[in-house]
């Protein structure tokens, strides 16, 4: 079993930044691919961004393009998300995500893993 938790989240102007991080027990995160999704109010859970097992590869949404940056510390067993530019429209609950299976995945049904969500809010 793998347990997430999530922090870093809050209230933040339009065009700032901040970090999420996600930490990971129960299983060491170098044999994990991970993911982070975001659910703004009424609409689905949607992907952001995922990386490998070994940091190599990484995959975006085309919503956060050159904003935000998805990296891995495998010796702490957490992940991170640095967000910058931030828009009103990235308000949502950010999930950290993790799954077994060897190429990271894109929708949720790819992760079997789930964190409990921290809040972000980004003011205009």
């Amino acid at each position: 079993q793998v347990q997430l938790v999530e922090s870093g989240g809050g209230l933040v102007q339009a065009g700032g930044s901040l970090r999420l991080s996600c930490a990971a027990s129960g299983r060491t995160l170098s044999t994990l691919v991970m993911a982070w999704f975001r659910q703004a109010p009424g609409k689905e859970r949607e992907f952001v961004r995922a990386i490998s097992w070994s940091g190599r590869s990484t995959y975006y949404a085309d919503s956060v393009k050159g904003r935000f940056t998805i990296s891995r510390d495998n010796a702490k067993n957490t992940l991170y998300l640095q967000m910058s530019s931030l828009k009103p429209e990235d308000t949502a609950v950010y999930y950290c995500a993790a799954d077994r299976s060897v190429v990271p995945g894109t929708t949720r049904q790819d992760y079997a893993y789930w964190g409990q969500g921290t809040q972000v809010t980004v003011s205009s």
